[in-house]
């Protein structure tokens, strides 16, 4: 126990000499977070717009007023033919136009409807589609100004309600996304580094004639990344609530337990990775290659795992931090408890077993 208590010793000090390693454990996942916590948005503001106003009365003024006062549209340029429109697209100066038909006021007044072209560049179609979306929603709030009771079109109205997240803040999609990612990269990484770094310098030698055994030796390279690691959720949910105001509406308690769990999955991970290879380069390259991508793409962290294809929705169910996700996402936006997440929470847990046994099986006592 002795010789335990040193080695483990030795690791913690290890770490915190080696500033490379420390910048990568602390200083990497508080960059990332900032960085991405900022960058990715799917909010879109001051859209260019462009205007062809072929009525020129004061409803069609009155509805471009509302749109330069929305918040989301800037009003670019006015343009007097279709061909100067196709044009400003072309340019880039504008993102979006607008076509009134003529007598659009008395249109409206007299048959109760009015047309107006909505024109975006379908060459880029996300950002289509939520201008799109911008467009109906400020026509739609116009309408309802404006045309009360029987101005309005009859029949059944869809009210949307979004629950959990009514502002629709992309921050609170991304930001818990990135502790998955932030969490897998660095627990997985540093741990297959650290065990094929004894192998290259040849220490590895001299561990495996110690009285320390085999799992020992694991759990004293794998505890100081465990303490490490749960230190950076910490600071990444502190982060996530002081900086982009994302909430946490169930327990923190249960959120730091699956966290530790999620750890516990990556770490084992990384042990698997460097029980099957035997340079630094190489277990890099496993670890950054198979798992930074995967759990970009295929966790739902950006892309929606049910869009995906058959095969692709298979793959993912075996990246951990798709379920993490499922888990983290539940209880920070939701409030869920435990009976919300059991199921992800014993995937966590078989995955974890699985990884485990299978690099005990692989870890070799004796040198070949």
């Amino acid at each position: 126990m002795k010789s335990f208590i040193g080695f483990l010793t030795k690791e913690f000090l290890h770490i915190f000499r080696d500033r490379r390693t420390a910048v990568i454990l602390f200083g990497m996942p508080l960059i990332q977070l900032l960085i991405f916590g900022f960058a990715i948005r799917n909010e879109i503001q001051d859209v260019k717009l462009g205007v062809f106003d072929k009525s020129r009365d004061a409803v069609t003024r009155s509805i471009i007023s509302k749109f330069a006062s929305s918040g989301y549209f800037m009003l670019s340029r006015e343009v007097h033919s279709e061909r100067e429109i196709e044009d400003a697209f072309s340019t880039g100066s504008i993102t979006e136009a607008l076509v009134f038909e003529p007598d659009f006021a008395r249109r409206l007044q007299r048959d109760g409807r009015a047309e107006v072209q909505v024109i975006t560049d379908g060459s880029n179609p996300n950002l289509s589609r939520i201008v799109s979306g911008y467009t109906a929603s400020v026509l739609q709030e116009y309408q309802g100004s404006t045309l009360p009771g029987a101005g309005r079109e009859a029949g059944v109205v869809a009210v949307p309600l979004m629950l959990f997240n009514p502002e629709l803040k992309s921050v609170d999609l991304f930001v818990p996304g990135l502790m998955a990612l932030i969490l897998m990269l660095v627990s997985a990484l540093m741990t297959s580094i650290s065990i094929t770094r004894e192998k290259e310098n040849g220490t590895m030698e001299v561990l495996l004639v110690s009285s320390l055994r085999p799992a020992q030796i694991i759990i004293g390279k794998v505890a100081p990344y465990f303490l490490l690691s749960f230190i950076n959720v910490v600071t990444i949910i502190t982060v996530a609530s002081l900086v982009f105001g994302v909430p946490c509406r169930g327990s923190m308690l249960l959120l730091l337990l699956e966290s530790l769990l999620f750890i516990v999955t990556a770490l084992s991970l990384g042990i698997f990775i460097s029980s099957v290879t035997s340079s630094q380069q190489v277990a890099m390259m496993i670890a950054l290659a198979g798992l930074l991508l995967p759990t970009i793409l295929l966790s739902g962290f950006i892309f929606p795992v049910a869009s995906m294809p058959l095969p692709l929705r298979m793959i993912s169910n075996i990246i951990p931090a798709r379920w993490y996700l499922i888990i983290v996402r539940g209880i920070m936006l939701k409030g869920a408890g435990f009976s919300y997440i059991w199921k992800e929470t014993l995937v966590l847990v078989a995955m974890s077993t699985v990884l485990i046994v299978a690099s005990i099986k692989k870890f070799k006592v004796r040198l070949q």
